[in-house]
Parts: C-alpha cells; structure tokens; sequence
C-alpha cells in the first residue's frame, strides 16, 4: 500500500473540517462516530482526483482499510466511494475482506454503503456463486452481515433471486433488532417496483408472518388491497365522455396473471 495515498485523502478532507456543523452530524448518528463535518457533495468533490486513477484489487482492500482505520467517519465514506468507483476490479474472493470492513465501525450507513458494494461485485457472478456467500453470511452471528444478506440484491430487478429475497426475508421475519426488520421491508420494497404483484403475493401469504414494521416498508408503494386481488368488478366506458358504459368482471388466476373479462359486461347508463 502507498501510505500517502489515505493520508492524502485525510489531508483533503482535513482542509475542508468544519467544528460547528460536525457536532449534528454525530448526533444523527447517535454519537457512534466523530466527524470532520463535511456535506457529501464537498467531501466527493475534495477527493474525486484521488479516487479516480486505477488500482488493483490488493491495493483497492488496503486503502480502504486504512480509512477505516481513522477515526473521522468521512474517511469510511470515502471508502465506501473508492469501492464502489472501482467494483470491478474485485472478485469473489474479496469477499472475507468486504465482510471484514462490515464489522467493523459498523452502523447503517458504512454497512449499506458496503451492501451496495457487494451487491454490485456478486450482480454479474451468477447464481451458483451468489447463492453459497450469501447464504453464510445469513446466518453470520454479526447482525450487520445478516442485514447485508438481505440488501444484497438492493436494484438487480429482473436479476433478483426471487425465491431467495423471499426465503431470507422469512429466515429473518422473527429477529427484533429494529435494522433487520427495516431491512427486510426496503428489499421487498426496492423489488415490488419491478414485481409489484409477487410481493403482493408473498406480503398476504408467507409474508404475513413478518414484523409490522417490514410490512409495512414492503408495502409502501403497493396498492395492497388491488394487488392481492383475484377478481375486480368494473365501470368500462369507451372514453371519459361516453354517456353509457358497461359494468364488467374480470379475473385472474394467481396474482401475477393478467386480467382476464369474464362473461358479459351489464350495460350501464
């Protein structure tokens, strides 16, 4: 590693410090962390030259590392940028030193930033290589690598494993800590924007046995009571002017069916 290259990154964001607007953004992280201070756009804007020539893979997990070594939380979030900048220079077998950073400082916003991360080098590998490190990592004994398991397919829309956001939200439905649950709620949100309806599905079926709080993430988007539906009864009128329409039954078979009339419609004026 080239030791100048974080201390670099900690000079920059040194320069930018600011005492009075640090003190509220420890705070909103509950004291967990100190901070230089610093709003994401100016932190990014200080250290874009320094993120942006290539490193290889060693190189990429021991400057990471020495950020998250330093105290001020800005250093990790520069981390978390150089990671995410750089993804496709990892390989699977980074994997034990990604976990590693997750347990580290651990609070949500190191540990989402790193799901993020991880999802994006696990999103191109394929099931069969996914399916073995995630599975470990839901039953890791560290809650923050169990939340990582759940956020790991956080926007893969079509290439979501469906069966297994949905059998790890289920593995988790009985956990108490309060950022499992919100995690199970925003990958089943962040899903229902591509499969509104099998979310839907699984919230009035197997999901019901999960927390309120998760259902109630998972379904924020979700007109719950027409999603869950297997019958609707409606007005169909050529256009908004028409003066006579016709009251109409449509059907479906399973909630990702599409709708299908049934029988005559009643003419209606």
């Amino acid at each position: 590693m080239n030791t100048s290259w974080p201390q670099a990154i900690r000079q920059a964001l040194q320069e930018l410090a600011d005492a009075e607007r640090a003190p509220a953004m420890a705070a909103y992280m509950r004291q967990h962390h100190v901070f230089f201070g610093i709003a994401t756009p100016a932190r990014r804007q200080a250290v874009a030259a320094l993120l942006r020539p290539p490193q290889t893979a060693s190189e990429l997990l021991a400057n990471a590392g020495a950020l998250w070594a330093m105290a001020e939380r800005e250093c990790q979030y520069v981390a978390v940028d150089l990671l995410r900048r750089q993804v496709r220079r990892l390989s699977l077998a980074d994997m034990p030193a990604l976990l590693a950073l997750v347990r580290q400082k651990s609070w949500w916003d190191s540990v989402d930033g790193l799901a993020a991360v991880i999802g994006a080098l696990l999103r191109p590998a394929g099931r069969e290589a996914v399916q073995p490190l995630m599975d470990a990592a839901l039953h890791d004994a560290d809650l923050w690598v169990r939340r990582v398991a759940m956020l790991h397919q956080l926007g893969w829309r079509g290439d979501t494993d469906q069966q297994r956001l949905f059998a790890y939200a289920l593995h988790l439905a009985d956990e108490p800590d309060f950022f499992i649950r919100k995690a199970i709620g925003w990958a089943l949100r962040d899903y229902a924007r591509h499969a509104p309806a099998a979310v839907a599905e699984f919230l009035h079926g197997a999901g019901r046995c999960l927390s309120p709080l998760s259902r109630r993430e998972a379904g924020k988007h979700l007109d719950l009571p027409l999603a869950a539906s297997r019958q609707l009864l409606l007005v169909v009128a050529e256009d908004w002017t028409s003066t006579s329409a016709c009251l109409q039954r449509f059907a479906r078979s399973a909630l990702v069916d599409s709708w299908q009339p049934v029988g005559e419609g009643v003419p209606v004026t």
